[in-house]
């Protein structure tokens, strides 16, 4: 008794549930058609209907909705990746030659012009070389021009005048040595520039391992990112860039331009490398910082929606679009989206009409009335063509 019971009450609530179904949820009565439930309890499928419209209670009339006006926009499609910065030229100084320091002619920090001293090694021994290269040559250069003088009254035969000039010309390289050995005594700054940390003393002795300071000139900054290779054809020198201090929030947003781009993609990454230049007039940007660099393409126009108005199913997204007072369901590719608006691939024009509220009990071709209609086409000579960022 008690399981009769049981079997009667739920049954009376699966009849319940099905009235309530077939009565408030679109679509139920052609689902139930399609599965044969409808003919198993006894139900006509276009009584099923009339039921979900309302029908058992009479008429309802049209759906009361809330629409929005369809607009275009244009997509404002960009580009952004992680670049690491450094300096538009970098130096490492070292010496040429092993020595002592005898003099550090710089200060950590502080900015040289190009050839100016940095640093001097102990060149007391280079000095006299040069020295001694100078008498010899002042001594060759007698030589051949006494030569020169006996050749003319035929004293002295053409071999004797052709060694005074190769004498001549030894002396001369030997100076040329002389002096460079010397010079290599001088370290010079190859560019102007900003000097980093010193550590360096007068009394230490330096071999060309050791490293003296970095140079670098900071006038402008190199950035070096990658792009995807869906927009390798659009990347080229000259193209405007936007680069922020990563991890700085409300950073400002520093311009430049694409310096050099690579020529071949990466095949692990798919990636193509791309140097862009910034310029550092203020001397605030150090080499080795990381930005976050927007690049920004040329877009396309598309329809722009309500976010209300798409809806999704098991097709995908689309929205209600209201013609002559019935909706029809279209069916749309989502492009972009951003705060207040959708840029949507699909057959919608500007102008048209898109259910924003009131979606639950349509289906396609049921009639509408529009709830402010209105204020609705108001809006429709001056719709906006805004831009919108991915």
């Amino acid at each position: 008794m008690r399981f009769l019971k049981q079997v009667i009450l739920s049954a009376v609530i699966l009849i319940a549930t099905l009235f309530l179904w077939l009565n408030y949820v679109p679509g139920a009565a052609s689902f139930l058609d399609r599965t044969g439930v409808t003919g198993l309890l006894g139900i006509e499928a276009a009584a099923a209907d009339v039921s979900n419209t309302g029908g058992g209670f009479g008429p309802r009339g049209p759906a009361q909705v809330v629409v929005a006006v369809v607009t275009e926009a244009t997509t404002n499609d960009r580009v952004d990746a992680i670049g690491d910065i450094r300096a538009l030229r970098s130096a490492t100084l070292r010496t040429e030659v092993s020595g002592e320091v005898v003099q550090v002619a710089l200060e950590t920090g502080g900015f040289v012009d190009k050839d100016a001293v940095i640093l001097r090694l102990d060149d007391e021994a280079e000095r006299i070389a040069v020295e001694r290269a100078r008498l010899l040559l002042e001594d060759a250069r007698d030589a051949a021009s006494r030569f020169s003088r006996l050749q003319d009254g035929g004293s002295v035969t053409e071999v004797r005048q052709r060694e005074a000039q190769l004498r001549l010309r030894t002396a001369e390289l030997e100076l040329s040595e002389a002096e460079f050995a010397l010079s290599l005594r001088t370290v010079r700054a190859p560019f102007s520039g900003w000097i980093g940390l010193v550590d360096v003393a007068i009394g230490e002795r330096l071999s060309p391992t050791d490293v003296i300071a970095t140079l670098t000139d900071r006038s402008e900054i190199l950035v070096d990112f990658r792009v995807p290779e869906r927009v390798v054809g659009q990347v080229e020198p000259g193209m405007p860039i936007e680069a922020r201090l990563l991890g700085v929030d409300g950073a400002d947003a520093l311009t430049g331009e694409i310096h050099a781009v690579d020529n071949v993609v990466d095949r692990n990454s798919r990636t193509l490398r791309v140097q862009g230049r910034l310029a550092n007039e203020d001397d605030r940007l150090r080499a080795g910082m990381a930005f976050t660099v927007t690049l920004r393409f040329p877009g396309e126009t598309l329809a722009a929606v309500d976010p209300l108005s798409v809806q999704w199913s098991s097709e995908g997204s689309y929205v209600w679009a209201v013609r002559d007072d019935k909706v029809q369901r279209v069916g749309v590719t989502i492009r972009q989206r951003d705060a207040d608006r959708v840029l949507v691939d699909g057959d919608l024009s500007p102008g048209d009409l898109v259910v924003t509220q009131g979606v639950q009990t349509l289906r396609p071709g049921a009639e509408v009335a529009i709830a402010g209609r209105t204020e609705a086409r108001a809006t429709l000579p001056g719709a906006a063509k805004p831009s919108v960022t991915r």
